[in-house]
């Protein structure tokens, strides 16, 4: 897979590499990862949300008071 980064993008990865000693590759599929497990995560909330809001459950507060 091939992708093309612009010159900030390129910096900030750069600096993150020598930061951490990972690779390149490290840095990426880390970074995909986390992307595609958000995305993930809200799909979800938002598939849940009508659920909850059925329930009176808006805050994580209202959820903590049941699970507490």
């Amino acid at each position: 897979m091939t992708i093309r980064l612009d010159e900030d993008l390129e910096s900030a990865l750069s600096l993150v590499m020598a930061r951490t000693g990972r690779t390149r590759s490290e840095v990426v599929r880390d970074a995909l990862r986390r992307q595609l497990a958000l995305q993930e995560f809200r799909e979800l909330r938002t598939q849940l949300l009508p659920y909850a809001e059925a329930r009176n459950l808006l805050t994580d507060e209202d959820i903590f008071a049941i699970i507490s």
